[in-house]
């Protein structure tokens, strides 16, 4: 048995891919209700889901536990912390720095908790179909659409050919006219949005290779593309998840720039060089 290093929930998202479909269901139950959990017996939950007890158990060992009980106890430490407390509770009273403390702690625990489930492989795939790709076009839609020309300001330093658009008719006609040569990066925490899914689909039409940057759990942005990146990032009292996630996928971006930028060498330092006398003129 290892020993349990990282959160529950943490390690329960960090392993999730490799999950049977009957673990995932287990996995997306801890996930959706983790303070029922503490307070739920081996057996009450495995009625819940429909499972033997025996499956649970297996599940506890196969995240490093040596059972039921001792995972509740790991659950209910993160549920019920004052770390946790002071990311998520904000007060009538509290100072602006008060709050600014919580805000910037939440951003760094956002962050932390994406970097937890990081996954290698798929950083490099994505890396390595960007470089190779004629074309890559950034959709986002709504909140995410900034992500995505954050990602054009970025990308367009390397030399590589780059596009990004808001309006989502735009988007469509960019999306149709694109080719197996190209690559499209697609943006959203929830991975349901009706407009990113209509627009997968056109890409998809085309032959082009499709990454897709959404929370860590099942969507069908993540089930359909390619290539998915994933951060983490959990609802608080005054803010969304969708708005705390912003941060995390702006540094996922940053990631895959630098990342891109050291895989092109000389021709990406030469296209950097260019950009930065190009906005010389710009300064005083």
């Amino acid at each position: 048995m290892r020993k349990q290093e990282q959160p529950c929930l943490v390690t329960v998202r960090k392993m999730y891919p490799k999950f049977s479909i009957t673990e995932r269901k287990i996995a997306d139950y801890i996930l959706k209700n983790p303070n029922k959990i503490i307070h739920s017996s081996i057996n009450q939950l495995a009625e819940d889901l429909d499972v033997a007890d025996s499956t649970v158990f297996r599940f506890c060992k196969r995240i490093g536990y040596k059972g039921y009980q001792a995972m509740k106890i790991a659950l209910a430490s993160e549920v019920v912390s004052p770390l946790q407390d002071i990311h998520e509770k904000v007060d009538a009273g509290d100072s602006v720095e008060t709050i600014a403390t919580k805000v910037f702690r939440t951003n760094i625990k956002t962050i932390e908790d994406s970097l937890s489930i990081f996954n290698e492989e798929q950083l490099q795939l994505a890396v390595d179909g960007i470089v190779a790709s004629d074309s890559i076009h950034f959709f986002g839609s709504g909140g995410s659409s900034i992500i995505a020309l954050d990602a054009f300001h970025k990308l367009v330093r390397t030399g590589l050919k780059v596009n990004a658009v808001i309006d989502t008719h735009f988007q469509l006609m960019a999306a149709s006219q694109m080719s197996k040569n190209d690559c499209a990066v697609l943006i959203s925490h929830s991975g349901s949005s009706k407009d990113i899914l209509h627009i997968l689909n056109v890409v998809k039409s085309t032959g082009a290779k499709t990454i897709a940057i959404t929370n860590y759990a099942k969507s069908p942005l993540s089930a359909a593309v390619d290539i998915p990146l994933y951060t983490v990032s959990e609802e608080t009292e005054y803010r969304s998840e969708a708005l705390s996630s912003r941060i995390a996928q702006l540094t996922l971006i940053d990631v895959l720039y630098v990342n891109i930028l050291m895989k092109r060498g000389s021709e990406g330092q030469d296209a950097l060089k260019k950009m930065r006398e190009a906005i010389t003129v710009k300064r005083i």
